[in-house]
């Protein structure tokens, strides 16, 4: 009796937990009756009927991040690199999660798979480096587009590493090695190149101060000697102005005569007495005394009233 009443109990134990059914909040179930689809069970509490419902899938309705392992990839230009990536997507219709395809999650990796050996195909190794957002744009595109009759959006995809072969990384470093010592070549000649130019320019600049300060020079030399000239012509002019003005006075012409034969005779001596040989007699130099007689009687006669 005690048996009957345990299997009893049991059994309106097994009947009451399989009379309601909890949905957590962050997934929705999908409830089947009779083995057909039946509706689509919201986070909450929900009664069913036992033996006849059942819960066929349970849809995590958060976003999920999926790994897609290395595969190796071919660029354009023939060389073999391993490409891994992360891809990023959500249930945004659990029904067709549920009966649209079988593993939408193993059906992302390998579309991803399959459009990354794509994408890497149309680009070179250089190239591979610094496309990879448009890399990940186009994975986006064509995971979203084959997604949608599964109920499954991508939100985006991640390229985690490109790994070269070993031979590519080692002619790449040598590459980059190369190239490093070309800039440093490059800057070496430049500053070379700046610093003859700035001697040059020194030189030229210095050249130009100098032609500038010998210009000046000549410039002030000239200006100097055009005031001396100045000066003595105005000089000279006053001079014989004011000689002219003596000329006109009474006895003024008389005066320049007598002026001009004393200069006449002292010329007259020292030629004779530097001479080795005579020209003229040595009694004509006493003619200064006659002369001088002369000049004193003709003012004598002059000074009559």
């Amino acid at each position: 009796m005690s048996t009957i009443f345990l299997v009893l109990l049991l059994l309106i134990i097994f009947v009451i937990y399989n009379t309601f059914i909890i949905v957590e909040m962050r997934e929705e179930v999908i409830l089947e009756r009779l083995g057909k689809y039946h509706e689509t069970l919201k986070p909450g509490f929900h009664f069913v009927v036992p033996f006849i419902d059942r819960v066929a899938y349970r849809q995590e309705m958060r976003e999920q991040v999926i790994d897609v392992p290395h595969q190796k990839c071919i660029t354009k230009d023939n060389i073999e690199v391993d490409v891994d990536g992360l891809v990023y997507l959500k249930v945004m219709d659990a029904y067709k999660a549920s009966y649209g395809i079988n593993d939408y999650a193993m059906a992302s990796i390998n579309l991803a798979q399959t459009t990354m050996r794509s994408e890497v195909g149309k680009i070179t190794l250089d190239d591979t480096f610094s496309e990879r957002d448009a890399m990940n744009e186009a994975i986006v595109r064509e995971l979203d587009k084959a997604s949608n009759p599964w109920g499954i959006k991508v939100m985006r995809y991640e390229i985690k590493d490109i790994q070269p072969s070993q031979d590519i990384v080692l002619t790449m470093e040598k590459q980059m090695e190369a190239e490093r010592e070309k800039r440093a070549e490059i800057v070496e000649s430049s500053g070379e190149r700046d610093a003859r130019i700035n001697v040059s320019e020194g030189e030229r600049q210095g050249a130009i101060l100098m032609s500038e300060g010998e210009r000046q020079k000549r410039i002030n030399e000239a200006k100097g000697q055009a005031e001396e000239m100045e000066l003595l012509a105005t000089a000279t002019a006053n001079g014989i102005e004011r000689v002219a003005e003596a000329i006109a006075k009474p006895g003024g012409s008389l005066a320049v005569k007598m002026r001009l034969t004393e200069q006449f005779i002292d010329e007259l001596g020292t030629v004779i007495d530097g001479a080795n040989v005579s020209v003229l007699p040595v009694e004509a130099a006493n003619l200064k005394t006659f002369f001088e007689g002369a000049a004193e009687v003709s003012g004598g006669f002059n000074s009559k009233p």
